[in-house]
């Protein structure tokens, strides 16, 4: 174990430690606010039932389960854990494929009615008048595979998991994992009886972000199995940033609450407006800030939180370099100017100002300004479907070639090529295999060398040379659509796709650059989980244009719509509340200094600086006139 376990107990600590005490078990949902340890806790927890329930869990077998949102996080807690056979740790994705591997027969019979779900969908769309006819053409041809793919898993001898969906060689992708593993459990007594069985403890980090099917098939799991599966979810609401993830977990009868409100990151002046936005959520007042020894005795780290209210007109960049400037000269801090990873953290609403700053303008205008809320938030961290054959697979092969890492390059061949897999790796074709990929990944490295090379042209490569396991989405518009976008296409992706393969593969290097932090540049959402010493976060609704979120209508200058309106009478989730959690997770992540940045139309200065006011002390307001 780490050095996390050594870490001295809160509150909450003692409190989860004796819910796990209790015979029989309970399950609980810790709510844990930013910067309050909330790994800390759950990596506490695991080796407190390592030593309480190790070697009876061990005599049979069994095994406590964690899973998170991200594979660096799989990885950090495994290090926690010391790799222990004891703990079972991976990504929701793993966990739940891992559960529904062995029923084959069930998993056919899913892959069979998601098949003919697909097909009820494409003749739908085919059927509507207003359907460009470049889209008809691929739907015609999407209904020939569906077809085809019905008949082929009927011998499919098993399932394995990929990163894209090919239905005809028994692989599902990251969807539909997501889909069936919830689908077969909460359908199979047997099956949730197994979970129990394996997995007498299941803990769930970042749980606000799972999906909300999977959390009711765990829950389902617990409430049949009570008093002898434990379900534990470690996350907070307020912090929930995916649109598709679940949120607050009600309770059921007999589970315990715990509420961790420390927070060890941000010192007095960031805790004192952090907590003023969550006042705005549920209210959680997070307590103690960051803490410093100071002569044998702790005291409240030293810190700033200051807000610049700034007109929204055309100097914005040069309005955001004053401030750069003015902070450097006010903290004597030359940090506040360094662009590497170890100065300022610029946080923006969307990634444009990024993409423009970068040299990826393109691929951010084609999958933000045409793609639906998935494709959106894919961007954010390079999880969309249409990016990920990059992002896996052509960039990291490309520079492990050009540098001469072999080693490298052989492994992401062997766990991704399917020419390398097992079932096609046959020994008296085996030389002939390595040759084939060996002239095809020259082919892929020269074709990255020419300048005027779109994404469509080393996607036409990958598939035509079967060098890399393409979803099938990404196949089915690769093969069947037009090279120039329909006029007013916009369903189904189809615009955006179309937009994507017109760009220069080259800004895929600029775009990885971002999404791994490589540059001062974040966005709101892409932060979180993260803590930076010194952070500015810009606050821009004009140039974001993006209406799920809106700090006018947050600070009160932007009036609400009558559907905002509607929808907060109606109790449904309102751009606000979106927004507040937004914010309290921006500003959560300074670890020292805290400047907000927050541009408004030149007629609302005045107003917009006494709003802040609700947020910020006076002394720390700033406009235009004091950057002079």
């Amino acid at each position: 174990m780490t050095i996390r376990v050594n870490q001295p107990d809160t509150p909450a600590d003692e409190q989860l430690r004796q819910c796990l005490d209790h015979a029989p078990t309970n399950s609980f949902i810790m709510k844990a606010g930013a910067g309050s340890g909330k790994t800390t806790s759950l990596v506490k927890a695991l080796a407190h039932l390592a030593r309480l329930r190790g070697p009876r869990l061990r005599q049979k077998g069994q095994q406590i389960a964690c899973i998170t949102y991200t594979e660096v996080a799989v990885g950090e807690i495994w290090g926690d854990v010391s790799n222990a056979p004891l703990f079972h740790v991976s990504t929701i994705h793993s966990f739940l494929w891992n559960i529904v591997r062995p029923f084959t027969n069930d998993i056919r019979e899913w892959v069979r009615e998601r098949i003919n779900e697909k097909i009820g969908d494409s003749k739908e769309r085919l059927a509507k008048p207003r359907t460009q006819a470049a889209t008809k053409l691929r739907l015609e041809a999407d209904l020939l595979r569906y077809d085809q793919q019905l008949e082929t898993i009927k011998t499919v001898k098993h399932f394995t998991y990929g990163i894209g969906s090919n239905y005809s060689e028994g692989v599902l992708g990251h969807d539909d994992v997501l889909r069936i593993g919830p689908a077969l459990i909460n359908e199979s007594i047997l099956m949730r009886r197994l979970v129990a069985d394996r997995f007498p403890y299941l803990f769930v980090d970042e749980s606000q972000d799972t999906d909300p099917k999977v959390v009711e098939a765990f829950r389902n799991i617990a409430v049949e199995h009570a008093g002898r599966f434990c379900l534990g979810f470690f996350g907070d609401p307020m912090q929930k940033i995916y649109l598709a993830g679940v949120g607050a977990i009600e309770k059921e009868g007999g589970w315990e609450s715990i509420t961790k409100p420390e927070n060890f990151r941000c010192p007095r002046l960031v805790l004192d407006v952090v907590n003023k936005i969550r006042a705005k959520g549920d209210g959680l007042e997070q307590t103690r800030g960051k803490m410093i020894e100071v002569n044998g005795e702790f005291v409240s780290a030293p810190g700033t939180a200051r807000i610049f209210v700034l007109p929204a007109d055309n100097t914005r960049s040069g309005n955001l370099n004053r401030v750069r400037q003015w902070l450097s000269e006010r903290n004597d801090d030359q940090k506040w100017l360094d662009d590497s990873i170890e100065g300022v953290k610029v946080m923006v609403l969307v990634h444009r100002m990024a993409a423009q700053n970068m040299g990826f303008p393109d691929i951010y205008a084609a999958l933000n300004d045409h793609g639906s809320s998935t494709l959106k938030d894919g961007l954010l961290d390079g999880s969309a479907w249409v990016l990920r054959p990059f992002m896996h697979y052509v960039l990291p092969i490309v520079r492990a070639i050009r540098t001469s890492e072999n080693f490298a390059a052989l492994r992401l061949l062997r766990t991704t090529a399917p020419a390398l897999q097992a079932d096609n790796l046959k020994p008296d074709t085996a030389r002939q295999i390595l040759d084939k990929l060996k002239a095809d990944l020259d082919n892929l490295v020269a074709l990255f060398d020419n300048p005027n090379t779109t994404t469509r042209d080393v996607l036409t490569l990958l598939n035509s040379r079967n060098l890399y396991p393409i979803d099938e989405r990404l196949k089915s518009r690769l093969e069947g659509l037009p090279p120039a976008a329909p006029a007013g296409e916009g369903a189904d992706d189809d615009a955006a796709v179309i937009a994507f393969f017109a760009c220069k593969a080259s800004q895929m290097w600029n775009y990885e650059n971002y999404v791994l932090r490589q540059s001062p540049f974040d966005t709101h959402q892409g932060v979180k989980g993260a803590e930076f010493d010194r952070v500015i976060v810009v606050l821009d609704d004009e140039e974001a244009k993006y209406n799920l979120f809106s700090y006018g209508k947050f600070f009160g200058i932007t009036p609400l719509s009558d559907t905002d309106k509607a929808n907060s009478a109606a109790g449904n989730e309102t751009v606000l509340d979106r927004t507040t959690r937004l914010f309290y997770v921006c500003c959560s992540r300074a670890v020292r200094d805290l400047a907000v940045v927050f541009y408004v139309p030149e007629d609302q200065v005045v107003t917009a600086v006494e709003k802040a006011k609700e947020f910020f002390r006076a002394q720390d307001i700033f406009t235009a006139a004091d950057l002079s």
